[in-house]
């Protein structure tokens, strides 16, 4: 049987549409083998996505995105092979959460300002035990008839410098990779051509990764072309970083972003998964 890798992807514990079983069950109907749920600074939907992992023969591997500052600017470190049980991750999992609480109060505010009112009701209540995300404001506001798609919602009011922005201190680069490697983890750079950092800046980060414990980059992500593959697989090899590759699957409703819909890993590339336990 061909392997099949899908090592990002979100659930309802995040900012996904899917539960943690109907991803699972959506991955292993796209034919993927090993998936990774990779949700947003929380581990809440692995124990779900075990069971019907187990029952479907999909090798399911525990993960996470971090969210990190560093240089003042916001990197998504994806932790894969981790130990959810492990106190310094687990704990800051809990602080993460507070700090998306904390965010999403502040988003809420500034949407009154601007006369749109119920916004932290609803997205406390769509996100339920999960992570309350930038994405659940977007839903929200399409609810309202204020946006017809979710990027209108952050070109309008949700990206930075838009009248619902607001700055956040996550945990820094550093940190958050040691709570990766600390549990026995790999980390990895999330698509790192969605930052659009010049390359030099690109270079300043990685050296910091890689001194860290960083040990991977997304070399493919979703609707990449073979340019930004070769210039992402260059970093790689310059770096002596191994190469993941992660649909970052939210929904089906952009039918280009699938689970398992990925351009092969290029050969010259040490594969991720040969990391992992």
């Amino acid at each position: 049987m061909t392997e099949l890798y899908d090592l990002h992807c979100h659930s309802t514990a995040s900012d996904g549409a899917l539960s943690p079983a109907e991803l699972v069950q959506r991955a292993h109907q796209q034919g993927v083998t090993s998936l990774a749920l990779t949700d947003h600074d929380t581990t809440a939907g692995l124990p779900e996505a075990q069971l019907r992992a187990a029952a479907t023969g999909i090798k399911l591997i525990a993960g996470i995105e971090l969210s990190t500052n560093w240089q003042d600017k916001c990197f998504h470190i994806v932790g894969l092979g981790i130990d959810p049980a492990y106190a310094p991750l687990a704990e800051a999992t809990l602080m993460l959460q507070g700090i998306r609480l904390e965010r999403a109060q502040k988003i809420a505010l500034k949407l009154e300002k601007k006369r749109i009112s119920g916004a932290f009701e609803a997205v406390k209540k769509a996100a339920g035990e999960g992570m309350i995300t930038r994405t659940h404001f977007a839903d929200f506001l399409i609810s309202q008839n204020h946006v017809s798609t979710q990027q209108e919602a952050f070109d309008r009011y949700l990206a930075k410098g838009k009248s619902a922005y607001v700055p956040t201190s996550w945990a820094e680069l550093e940190l958050a990779i040691s709570w990766i490697t600390g549990s026995g983890g790999v980390a990895v750079l999330a698509h790192p051509l969605r930052y659009k950092l010049t390359a030099n800046w690109m270079k300043r980060l990685l050296a910091v990764f890689k001194d860290a414990g960083g040990q991977g980059i997304e070399v493919i992500t979703s609707r990449m072309n073979a340019d930004e593959i070769q210039v992402v697989s260059n970093y790689a090899t310059q770096f002596k970083l191994a190469g993941s590759m992660g649909s970052d699957f939210h929904n089906a409703v952009n039918q280009w972003v699938e689970l398992g819909r990925l351009s092969p890993l290029p050969k010259n590339i040490k594969p991720v998964w040969e990391l992992l336990g």
